[in-house]
């Protein structure tokens, strides 16, 4: 009686220590979490890397993750995308854990694909193959592609922006144009919607392309009832564009 009852309270013992170590593998492992995807939503996939600028990752990603609570709407299934499950560090020094990774991870079609800005898209990110080649995979696609800032340094760089129109950031027109001098570029412009492409000078005027393209799924009014959430007066007619859909 004296063993079985030892016995037993080893057992207790191991089966503790076991779901302990689990639980601890479990907390160390970064990016681990299980996403549930919503089928009958949009799935909008953030690229996200080391020196992302916070402002062209959140504004958007504020916008479409506030489509969940609209009803009687095919709202977003919101998450990010990045080479690793590290944390990466924005520009301005914010660590974020990537939902999932591109180089290894299975992940589901993209029907939107957003690229906020980040500290190398004017040299190194340029010359990245992976990254490059993945974004061209999910163009082929996806319903939007859509960039913010230097964003579209990514995009003219596989070759997506050929056809269309397409912007960025004020200041890296000139930059813009001499890279890739055979886009067409608009200037004085928050944003550039050209068939399937949507490119934003970006900063805080990512918000106000993120509430186009919600404009354009969903309605006027549903546009509005999200900007007013956020505080965000919103009038598309005020918002100086170039569409050609």
């Amino acid at each position: 009686m004296i063993k079985i009852y030892g016995l037993l309270v080893l057992t207790l013992i191991l089966g503790s220590c076991n779901e302990a170590q689990t639980s601890k593998t479990q907390r160390i492992e970064p990016g681990r979490k299980v996403l549930r995807f919503d089928a009958d939503r949009y799935n909008v996939a953030f690229l996200i890397m080391e020196g992302t600028y916070n402002t062209e990752f959140t504004a958007p990603f504020d916008i479409f993750q506030h489509t969940q609570y609209r009803k009687g709407i095919k709202a977003m299934n919101t998450f990010t995308v990045a080479n690793t499950l590290e944390p990466i560090t924005t520009f301005e020094g914010v660590r974020i854990l990537p939902d999932m990774d591109y180089t290894r991870d299975s992940i589901p079609k993209i029907d939107i694909l957003v690229v906020p800005s980040a500290e190398h898209h004017l040299d190194s990110d340029l010359r990245d193959t992976i990254m490059l080649n993945f974004v061209k995979r999910v163009d082929r696609n996806a319903l939007f592609m859509t960039s913010h800032c230097d964003g579209a340094f990514v995009l003219a760089k596989a070759g997506l922006l050929n056809r269309v129109s397409s912007t960025t950031f004020p200041s890296d027109i000139g930059l813009y144009r001499e890279m890739f001098p055979n886009l067409k570029v608009e200037e004085e412009v928050l944003f550039v919607h050209d068939g399937k492409y949507i490119t934003s000078a970006g900063g805080a005027k990512s918000f106000e392309a993120a509430l186009y393209l919600c404009e354009l799924l969903y309605g006027k009014e549903i546009a509005k009832s999200i900007a007013k959430g956020l505080v965000i007066d919103w009038d598309l007619e005020k918002v100086p564009s170039f569409i050609r859909q």
